[in-house]
């Protein structure tokens, strides 16, 4: 008989304790200590995933809504397996996925990540949408005495995959110029050539994103195919070029908004799971589920957690949206 654990006992903690029962009664192929962890024999060390009705953070303020993804999660640079707990050990390969991202979370992710490097010259990105469908950017340069400049144009997928802003104006001090480099000058054009700005780059006129780099870990592989502009969202469906894909099996479909793992050995809560069967799922399946990754042990000590005989674990978490605001948050905000 286990002794009763404490009342005050965090959740998460009781989650940790049940993992380790969970490894003395099962096969220890199942559930393998951290430091036993070991490369997969076979394949690239991938495994399945399969994302529904998600409103994924990167950051607090730049999130994607994923209505639908299908892929793998593979392990990159020199880590064997996907760790969860370290965002640059993988990254998603997308079979198939249709994303959508609102206008004011770009302008964040633009601000932030892509311009908000060391040596870029533009700030104070703004993103909106005109009647024609057609994106209108608009910014700061920062050498040029914070001149304002915008651009206007339809955003559309290239060839390759990425997405090229083609713009049909340019404006800088609201003064109509021939194109994009007489308003940014040809120090911004340096800036962005040298990769100071990476994923961007200039062809005449237009801007092209390649997603694959100014999206913030964890980075994703896939290509975008098609792209609508809505009148607060830009929505993307990307696929895979990979010959591999048609021989994927396909992943199980779950009730209400989640993220599946399946085969394959991940790491997840300093515990590595070999040929893995999880499914993370809302507490809240009204709306989208909330997911931040930087901030998911939160979220799992709020929610619960069911581990079958099988090792078939179901966590179910709480919108990170909807977590309290932590003391050293609330104690910030109070001295301001």
């Amino acid at each position: 008989m286990h002794p009763a654990v404490p009342r005050d006992t965090p959740r998460f903690a009781i989650f940790l304790g049940l993992l380790a029962l969970v490894a003395i009664y099962v096969s220890p192929s199942k559930l393998l200590a951290n430091q036993d962890a070991k490369p997969q024999q076979s394949g690239d060390g991938s495994v399945r995933v399969s994302v529904h009705n998600v409103k994924y953070r990167f950051a607090e303020n730049v999130s994607v809504q994923i209505n639908n993804l299908s892929g793998a999660v593979v392990p990159i640079g020199q880590h064997a397996v996907p760790v969860f707990d370290d965002k640059d050990s993988f990254k998603v390969r997308i079979d198939s996925a249709e994303v959508a991202m609102s206008l004011q979370d770009l302008a964040n992710l633009l601000n932030q990540f892509v311009f908000g490097q060391p040596g870029s010259q533009l700030s104070g990105i703004s993103v909106t949408t005109t009647g024609k469908g057609h994106l209108k950017v608009k910014g700061r340069l920062k050498d040029k005495g914070d001149i304002p400049f915008e651009t206007e144009g339809a955003l559309v997928p290239t060839p390759d995959g990425k997405l090229r802003l083609h713009a049909d104006k340019v404006k800088a001090l609201k003064i109509p110029v021939k194109g994009l480099m007489d308003a940014l000058g040809i120090e911004v054009d340096n800036v962005i050539k040298s990769g100071k700005v990476p994923g961007l780059t200039v062809e005449e006129n237009d801007l092209i994103f390649d997603l694959e780099q100014i999206l913030p870990a964890p980075r994703i592989e896939g290509k975008v195919t098609k792209v609508r502009v809505e009148p607060n969202m830009i929505v993307e469906t990307i696929a895979s070029d990979a010959k591999s894909v048609n021989d994927a099996k396909p992943m199980p479909k779950y009730p209400g908004n989640y993220i599946a793992f399946r085969g394959g050995r991940v790491e997840f809560w300093k515990v590595a799971f070999e040929e893995c069967d999880i499914v993370v799922s809302d507490l809240d399946p009204a709306d989208p589920l909330d997911f931040f990754l930087d901030h998911y042990k939160e979220q799992v000590a709020a929610g619960y957690t069911k581990v079958s005989k099988g090792f078939q674990v179901r966590t179910f978490l709480k919108d990170y949206g909807k977590l309290a605001p932590s003391k050293s948050v609330s104690t910030a905000k109070s001295k301001n």
